[in-house]
């Protein structure tokens, strides 16, 4: 056990408690973002594990928080770590790219180039005629992984740079053609059905 005397020093106070604030919110506020992206994926077997140990380090930081009422560090310590908590959080999961997007292209010029490319690289690709504000354009519908979202986005400006084109997250689909590399993950989202 810690004697009084080292919990009431300048050092536990000032710099080791705090410190354990700012670490405890840091790691729940990850596991709830990851968590959050995990509920609209449907990860529904992970995701109650994720919220249970959340709430048990926010509770721990909270309970710092209450018996230490005047310590000014442990607060800036509880923001610090929220908001360093969502940075974590964002960047995990914008590296495990999780899921499916369909990304929507519209273009004036032609779009044959890209269109080949893109096939080429096995990606799923629907073409539409229709007509716009200023005349006639191309939809180019795609459904991608969004580990992949980028590498798209570049052969889109690299071949038609002044296309429009929006990106939304898919929640499940029946069928598809993705890239090989891709297969596994294809597989995952391809079974799971939505509600």
């Amino acid at each position: 056990m810690l004697d009084a005397a080292f919990l009431n020093s300048p050092l536990f106070t000032f710099v080791i408690l705090p410190l354990f604030i700012f670490i405890a919110r840091v790691c729940d506020v990850t596991i709830g973002t990851v968590r959050i992206m995990l509920i609209s994926r449907g990860g529904r077997w992970i995701v109650p594990l994720l919220g249970f140990i959340e709430m048990l380090v926010w509770l721990l930081a909270v309970r710092q928080i209450m018996q230490n009422l005047t310590n000014i560090y442990c607060y800036l310590a509880f923001a610090g770590g929220f908001a360093m908590g969502n940075f974590v959080g964002m960047y995990i999961e914008e590296k495990l790219a999780f899921g499916l997007q369909v990304i929507r292209v519209i273009t004036r010029q032609d779009a044959a180039e890209l269109i080949n490319v893109l096939k080429e690289k096995r990606f799923g690709v629907t073409v539409v005629d229709a007509q716009g504000t200023t005349g006639k354009v191309n939809i180019i519908f795609m459904i991608i992984n969004r580990r992949d979202w980028k590498k798209v986005i570049g052969l889109i400006q690299k071949f038609n740079p002044k296309a429009f084109y929006s990106i939304e997250d898919v929640k499940s689909v029946s069928e598809g053609v993705f890239p090989e590399e891709s297969h596994s993950l294809r597989t995952l989202s391809r079974t799971r059905k939505g509600k």
